[in-house]
Formats: structure tokens, sequence, C-alpha cells
């Protein structure tokens, strides 16, 4: 059975690890964060959670504080996992939990994550516009921003 739980301080080095498998097989993130665990708990983190199964970390994500909204980041699965709903369910966790604390929920995607801009558009989720960026080479040239659905989960 899959739960999603808060992550805890010995998950970090898994966690870790798993962003490392990830960046390397679906290039996420486009920069490698010079200290990723500290990348992985922003200042600004209203909360960061794990999926699990049977004991494994498979998943992550944090929730952020932008002004009175909040903002998915961080949201990766193990490349061995992937396909299997834990994106989804890590996603559902965020908007259940804005919805919780009385936010708007919205993230933030590089134009070159094919699956996880097909992920969202399954799960609900509307474009709500785009911004040319400098910072992703030549492997992406906009930030796609996503609103979360309005219904309930």
């Amino acid at each position: 059975m899959r739960v999603i739980r808060e992550r805890r301080p010995e998950d970090l080095p898994v966690c870790v690890g798993l962003l490392r498998a990830v960046h390397e097989k679906a290039g996420y993130p486009i920069n490698w964060p010079a200290d990723p665990a500290a990348w992985l708990t922003p200042d600004t983190a209203l909360g960061c959670w794990v999926a699990v199964r049977d004991g494994t970390v498979t998943g992550h994500v944090v929730l952020t504080a932008v002004d009175d909204r909040a903002e998915v980041e961080r949201l990766f699965v193990d490349p061995l996992a992937t396909g299997r709903g834990i994106g989804r369910q890590l996603l559902e966790h965020c908007v259940r939990t804005a919805a919780q604390l009385g936010r708007e929920l919205s993230l933030e995607v590089v134009d070159n994550r094919g699956a996880a801009v097909h992920l969202y558009r399954r799960a609900g989720w509307t474009e709500a516009g785009r911004t040319p960026i400098d910072w992703g080479g030549t492997h992406a040239t906009e930030l796609i921003r996503f609103t979360a659905p309005t219904r309930n989960l």
C-alpha cells in the first residue's frame, strides 16, 4: 500500500538520490542545484511530503507559500516507479492541503516536461500563462504556469 506522509530527516538523503536519478534520466531539474538537500527544503515550505510504498520512498513534493497563495514545487517520482499514479497522488495531496489552508494553488513547469504537463492537464489543472526563460539553455524556453482545479478531490 502506498501512503503520503510528511518527509522525515532520514528521508532527505534518499530523496536527494532519487532527485539525482530523475535528473540523469529526465533532466529535472534542468540545472542541478549546488546543495540538493537545501533545494528540496525551501525556506518558504508549508510542508514537504513523500510517497512511500512498502517502506521505500518513491516520490517527493513540496508546497510553498507565495504571498497568500501556495505553489507545488519539487515534485518528482522515482524513475523506476513512474506511471503508477504516484505523481498524481502527490499532486492531489497538495490540492487538498492548500484547500485546508485556504490558499489558491498553482505550479510552474518548464515547457520541455511533456509528461509533467500531461499529468497536470489530466488532473484538471488549467494553463494560466507562459513566461520566456533564459536559464533553460537549449532544453527549455518557457515556464508554463498552471492553476489547480477548483473541484473538491
